[in-house]
C-alpha cells in the first residue's frame, strides 16, 4: 500500500525505534516497503537498515535531493515520509487504511496529502506545552513540522514537483507547493524522542527558523530562502 522513506545520517540510535514502530503495519499489510534516504552514515545506521530488511539508498550531502531520489524508487503507490526517532502512535495504521480507501473511492489521492499530530513521547506539563505550542504553530503558518511526517499518494507527489534539491527548508517548500488546504490533518500521533539531540541534519532553530518559513509563506522563490536559511 505505502512505501516508508526516512532519511538518515549516523542515526543507529534513533532509527531503531523508528522501525521498530513500523513492523505491524508491514505484518498487515500497510507497509510495503521501507527505504532509507542515507547522507554517507559512518555509525551503524546502515547496518540497522539492512538487519531490518530496509532498502538503501545512499547519496550526496543534500537530504533534498536524497528524498526525492528515494520517493521515485519505492515501490508503493502512496508514500510516507519519516523522521528518525519518530514513532506511529496507537492507530495510525486502522486511520491510514481508512484515509486512502476514502481518497481513492471518491478520486482523491491526486489532490490530497495528510500529516499526523505531533506528540513528545515523554511525560509532564512541559511535553504538553511543547505539543500545544506546536499546534499552534501550524495553525499559523500553515507548516507543519518534518518530525509530523507526510503522507501523499506519489502521483501527486511528482505533480507538484516533490523535494527540490535545497540546502535547507526543503520540506517547507514541499509543503507549500502542496498548499495548506490540501493537508489533512490525522488524528494519529506522530511522537517525537523528548531528547531529540542530535537534531536532525541541516536543521536551524528559533528565529532563522521562523524566518525562512515565514518567507515562504510570503512566497519568496524557495532557493533564496534556503541561502539566507543556510
Amino acid at each position: 500500500m505505502l512505501s516508508v522513506i526516512i532519511p538518515t545520517r549516523n542515526d543507529e540510535r534513533t532509527l531503531v525505534p523508528t522501525l521498530a514502530s513500523l513492523v505491524p503495519g508491514v505484518a498487515d499489510g500497510v507497509v510495503r516497503d521501507v527505504v532509507i534516504a542515507d547522507g554517507g552514515s559512518t555509525d551503524g545506521t546502515l547496518e540497522v537498515a539492512d538487519v531490518a530488511g530496509c532498502n538503501v539508498l545512499g547519496g550526496g550531502a543534500c537530504r533534498g535531493a536524497r528524498l526525492d531520489a528515494a520517493a521515485r524508487r519505492s515501490k508503493g503507490p502512496w508514500l510516507l515520509f519519516l523522521e528518525p526517532g519518530v514513532t506511529l502512535g496507537e492507530g495510525w495504521r486502522q486511520e491510514v487504511r481508512s484515509l486512502i480507501d476514502t481518497l481513492e473511492r471518491s478520486g482523491r489521492e491526486h489532490r490530497c496529502a495528510a500529516v499526523f499530530r505531533f506528540g513528545l513521547d515523554d511525560f509532564g506539563a512541559g511535553a504538553r506545552a511543547a505539543e500545544r505550542l506546536a499546534a499552534l504553530r501550524d495553525a499559523l503558518t500553515g507548516l507543519p513540522q518534518p518530525e509530523q511526517g507526510l503522507l501523499i499518494h506519489k502521483r501527486f507527489y511528482e505533480s507538484v514537483g516533490g523535494y527540490r534539491a535545497l540546502p535547507a527548508m526543503a520540506e517547507a517548500d514541499l509543503i507549500r507547493r502542496i498548499g495548506r488546504r490540501r493537508i489533512l490533518r490525522l488524528r494519529a500521533r506522530a511522537l517525537a524522542s523528548a531528547n531529540r539531540a542530535p537534531r536532525r541534519e541541516g536543521e536551524r532553530t528559533g528565529l532563522r527558523a521562523a524566518l525562512g518559513e515565514g518567507l515562504l509563506m510570503l512566497r519568496v522563490p524557495p532557493s533564496l530562502v534556503a541561502r539566507l536559511h543556510d
